[in-house]
């Protein structure tokens, strides 16, 4: 099985962008067009949101490889502090700032996504990858957040170490996906009398 996990170039903000639907910068084009030079793959899956599948769809086409957008793959949703610049929000609610950033499980932004929705979403377009996978090596262009929780999952981390896994623009992760389906527990046998 062979997944990448691409995140998005620079798109000139400088804020938790979340669900907002931001277009790539020039240098945003730049590091994703130089982080893929080298690379092959069979087909590419991306989030729906536009600095992830304006690249993804140049990159098939150029290519020829086929494409699934996928709305599953888009960042986190960060609530009341999407869009809104870190120092201000710091300065704003600085206390709910590092709860989040020590236990992003137990202290969601106010109005934000819970990590548990995150995790089950994305973990569903995995598995769908992961699927795909199996015969085909795949390209995922998605986000920062999803990546740093999608590793998470994978490696076996808590949640609480997301804020310690670089992600830069345009960085490319190697992931081995056991699907959440297929790696669930068994139901218990009834006994035999």
């Amino acid at each position: 099985m062979s997944i990448h996990l691409l995140r998005h170039g620079d798109t000139a903000q400088r804020s938790y962008r979340g669900q907002l639907d931001d277009p790539l910068s020039a240098l945003g084009w730049r590091q994703l067009r130089e982080a893929v030079e080298g690379m092959a793959w069979d087909r590419v899956v991306s989030s729906s949101l536009s600095r992830c599948a304006a690249f993804a769809r140049e990159l098939s086409e150029r290519r020829g490889l086929p494409l699934r957008i996928d709305a599953r793959l888009v960042e986190y949703h960060f609530g009341e502090w999407q869009g809104v610049p870190i120092e201000t929000i710091a300065e704003r609610d600085g206390e709910a700032l590092g709860r989040f950033w020590r236990d992003p499980v137990a202290c969601p932004p106010p109005g934000g996504e819970t990590l548990d929705a995150f995790r089950a979403r994305l973990s569903a377009a995995l598995d769908d990858v992961a699927a795909e996978a199996a015969s085909a090596r795949v390209l995922v262009v998605t986000h920062g957040g999803a990546i740093r929780l999608l590793r998470c999952v994978a490696e076996g981390r808590d949640f609480g170490d997301m804020a310690g896994i670089d992600v830069p623009h345009a960085s490319l992760h190697s992931l081995v996906w056991q699907r959440v389906a297929a790696a669930a527990p068994e139901a218990p046998r009834p006994s035999e009398a």
